[in-house]
């Protein structure tokens, strides 16, 4: 009784009650709480009890079971696990017996049944708890609660868990979830139920989608509850078509003229916006597939071999069709809506832009004379509609084709920019922003350069919507300006003058006044302006450089001045916006710090690395990690600039620099603080030796923290060898332990299907080869003899080394930069050791992956692998 009366004032109790309540179930839960569960399974199963209490035990019960962080989850299904096996049952059963039995929907029963076979099921657990609910759903004597709350289990059961797990029991809950979204079922909350746990439950259905009957059968069902005449239900089932066009493009060619087609087509068409944007959403989904498979076939002709799948180019031969109610679709714009509201509009936007990837220059005649004819339409609408199809179809068709719409176009779309209507003024700059990204050469010469940015810099006293897009365009003409005017190509190389150079001091003057706007912390307008800001440094030519000089100071000033603001602090509002001022100085500073000359650096350098030291002492203690974090960034870059001339500051950095090191909770600053140790090492030399003791020290406990996030751990490891070289033969202290370190990193794999990790792998074992690397070199030290020199420590490792670059050789997924360092580190092993590696130059996994060196196309991959074969074929012949 106790319990029940704290359940019903976590529902209806004043704060203090509410408070009481919770502690108490805390309470009760750390002193027993197999026993808290059990009583809280015995309300939830016993209807004598109000709905609310039921409703209240089955939420404590689930959110003991469940959390939505990941980490938490676990520790609370591993607690739930160590509860005695006859306890777990006895609530197991209260749960699913619940079932049915409440009147509110949706089903609480339902997410604790969910839950805890999402706990039980990955381990072999509840083996029978699929078949109940199958058996709940198909029963003839079954209620319409029963079959809806038991669909609302599996649904949860399959969003949540792992889908190799519920692999051997798909045709149970196929059978569960069809019957349930049948036509002559009677009941649209079952019907509804169902077809929302298909969606979750389509990824583990693979063997029946293999099966023509059963996949016929399945996509009939679906098809049906399309044409329902409840809208929940048609959008549910369009949701799931949209899934299965994802996931099962290859079997679905058989459908898509007899009824995917023509329901997709009415879908769009809807007065309900729903429902319209699920069939919008289907063909934005196979564009996203076909441009996929187009640059699959495109790969696969280049390596010489036959590409796994092919596109069927529905997109293509439906392009007549879908373009017209495309182009209505943006023409029903409301001059009152949400910037952040999603409708048909907007997404027919993105599903155009999609279509224009998809077919390229095919794009054009459909999309053009709707253009023509709407342009200088009376109604804003209509002129916005074809501003946003223009901007929309930009990228796909070819420059060839763009270059001379662009050129013909671009004058009206400056004139736009005057539009008596907010929302075509923001359209246009958006677009124009869209053409000077993708087609820079259209508008980069002088009769349409000046008009052009005249017409931006106007854009950028206009509201914030407006002028945001008219700083990204500045962005993008800035980085397509100096990209054309580079010598020979040479991405590192700053040209002497550009095609901005007459212009440039006025912008960035315009610029730095945008970002002290009144009003610019509307439409993210202050860091857009900052970031135009950055862009244009960044790109600017050695001509220009008076105005990086200058735009330094004013940066460096405003940093002084923000500083001083903290004291002035009134709450938490002001705090935030004081630290996201600094965060944009900071990364702004990077940005006219790169372009700065050793020469002048080290006159400015005191003052920046005062105001730094001090962001960084301030925000040590506070949640203000983003600010840590650029400035560290910015650290990075004044060592970078400086060279051993940032030895003086180090006793004044070292402090925080550990200490930033040491925040594994807040892994970016760590990361940050990572990258300044890297750019140390890099820059000052032996000179970081006597603070290696503690930086090695912390950079292996990050490297074992479970606390640390593992996006951090790649370049922990890239770290050690950037220390290694810096210090040389004194890394033999360190030697051993690292190596030990990188020879477990190494052995970590995933599966390789697990794309959402493949990325991560390839960072990690790049670090590892980076290190391998780095160590290699640096315990070589000044003599460059193969064979004389002292690698001792290195010797036994070379095994694991060699195993390592074994199964770099058989993976599929690396990616060029792996392969370029692998390459790099064969060359350095060779030049090591010479005649030591000589029985192991025969070895397949190294061929295998000098050849792809040859062939990658990363021209530093091409190097190295040569490189190394030379390297090889000199030991050889020696």
């Amino acid at each position: 009784m106790e319990l029940i009366t704290v359940l019903e004032k976590t529902a209806f109790g004043n704060q203090a009650e509410l408070e009481a309540a919770r502690n108490f179930l805390e309470q009760a839960a750390l002193h027993d709480l197999p026993n808290l569960l059990r009583q809280l399974s015995d309300i939830l199963r016993n209807t004598a009890h109000n709905e609310v209490t039921r409703a209240q035990a089955a939420i404590q019960l689930k959110n003991a079971i469940y959390s939505k962080d990941e980490s938490v989850k676990q520790q609370y299904q591993d607690r739930w696990l160590q509860i005695p096996e006859e306890i777990r049952l006895y609530i197991k059963n209260n749960c699913i017996e619940s079932l049915g039995t409440e009147t509110k929907r949706p089903s609480q029963a339902a997410q604790c049944v969910g839950y805890i076979a999402c706990a039980e099921l990955p381990r072999e657990l509840w083996p029978d708890c699929i078949n109940r609910l199958m058996v709940n759903v198909t029963s003839q004597n079954a209620s319409e609660m029963l079959k809806e709350s038991s669909l609302e289990a599996i649904g949860y059961i399959c969003q949540d868990i792992n889908p190799d797990i519920l692999e051997t029991q798909s045709n149970q809950i196929l059978t569960a979830i069809v019957n349930g979204m049948r036509k002559e079922e009677g009941s649209d909350h079952v019907r509804l139920a169902a077809s929302r746990a298909l969606y979750n439950s389509l990824e583990f259905t693979r063997n029946n989608f293999s099966k023509d009957s059963e996949r016929n059968y399945i996509m009939q069902i679906i098809c049906e509850a399309t044409q329902s005449d409840n809208d929940q239900i048609k959008v549910s089932a369009l949701q799931n078509l949209v899934r299965i066009m994802n996931l099962y493009y290859e079997y679905m060619e058989n459908y898509m003229g007899q009824a995917l087609f023509a329901i997709t087509v009415s879908a769009m068409k809807s007065t309900n916006d729903e429902v319209a944007l699920q069939g919008v959403e289907f063909w934005s989904s196979i564009c996203e597939e076909e441009s996929e498979l187009a640059a699959e076939y495109q790969d696969a002709v280049d390596e010489g071999r036959t590409p796994t799948s092919v596109s069927r180019h529905y997109a293509r031969g439906a392009l007549q069709y879908l373009v017209p109610i495309i182009l209505q679709r943006l023409c029903e714009q409301k001059d009152t809506e949400d910037e952040d509201e999603w409708n048909p509009c907007k997404a027919a936007g993105v599903c155009l832009m999609l279509l224009a990837s998809c077919v390229e220059d095919d794009i054009l005649g459909h999309v053009m004379p709707f253009i023509n004819d709407n342009i200088k339409n009376s109604n804003w609408q209509y002129r916005e509609a074809a501003v946003m199809a223009f901007g929309s179809i930009i990228e796909g068709p070819s420059a060839d084709k763009l270059k001379p719409i662009v050129a013909q176009a671009i004058a009206m779309f400056i004139e736009l920019l005057k539009d008596p209507s907010v929302i075509v003024r923001d359209t246009a700059a958006w677009t124009i922003g869209r053409i000077c990204e993708a087609v820079p050469e259209a508008i980069i010469n002088e009769s349409i350069l000046q008009p052009l940015l005249e017409g931006l810099v106007m854009g950028l006293n206009a509201e914030p919507r407006v002028a945001t897009n008219a700083c990204w365009a500045l962005s993008s003409i800035a980085v397509s300006a100096m990209e054309m005017a580079r010598p020979n190509d040479d991405e590192d190389a700053t040209a002497e003058t550009y095609c901005l150079s007459k212009y440039f001091e006025p912008i960035v003057e315009k610029l730095l006044a945008t970002t002290e706007r009144h009003d610019g912390s509307q439409s993210n307008l202050r860091s857009s302006a900052y970031e135009a800001l950055m862009e244009m440094i960044k790109n600017s030519p050695r001509d220009c450089y008076t105005t990086v000089q200058k735009t330094t100071i004013v940066i460096l000033g405003r940093l002084e001045n923000v500083i001083q603001l903290e004291s002035s602090i009134q709450n938490s509002s002001d705090r935030r916006q004081v630290f996201d001022l600094q965060s944009l100085l900071c990364a702004t500073l990077q940005s006219v710090l790169r372009k700065v000359t050793p020469e002048d650096a080290p006159q400015i350098s005191d003052h920046i690395m005062t105001a730094l030291l001090h962001m960084l002492t301030q925000t040590a203690n506070s949640k203000a990690s983003s600010v840590q974090e650029d400035a560290f960034l910015a650290v990075s870059t004044l060592i970078d600039v400086l060279g051993e001339k940032f030895l003086k500051y180090m006793d004044s950095l070292k402090p925080i620099l550990y200490v930033g090191l040491k925040n594994f909770d807040e892994y970016q600053v760590c990361q940050a603080a990572v990258g300044v140790v890297g750019d140390l090492g890099r820059n000052i030399g032996s000179k970081i030796l006597p603070y290696c003791d503690d930086i090695m020290t912390i950079l292996l406990e990050g490297l074992i923290s479970p606390k640390l996030n593992k996006t951090v751990k790649p370049l922990i490891l890239s770290t050690f060898g950037d220390i290694a070289l810096a210090i040389g033969t004194d890394f033999k202290k360190y030697a051993e332990v690292v190596l030990n370190a990188l020879h477990q990193a190494s052995l970590i794999h995933t599966d390789p299907n697990d794309f959402d990790l493949i990325d991560y792998f390839n960072e990690l074992r790049e670090g590892c080869l980076d290190a391998y690397t780095g160590i290699l070199q640096g315990l070589k030290g000044n003599n460059n003899t193969p064979g004389i020199v002292d690698l001792t420590i290195v010797h036994p490792h070379i095994n694991n080394i060699l195993s390592f670059l074994d199964i770099l050789s058989k993976d599929q997924n690396i990616n060029e930069a792996v392969v370029s360092a692998a390459c790099g580190l064969i060359g350095d092993l060779v030049s090591c050791f010479g005649q030591q590696l000589i029985p192991f130059t025969e070895n397949m996994a190294i061929f295998n992956l000098l050849e792809r060196g040859k062939k990658s196309k990363n021209s530093r991959a091409r190097t190295l692998s040569t490189w190394a074969t030379k390297e090889i074929r000199k030991l050889k012949n020696a």
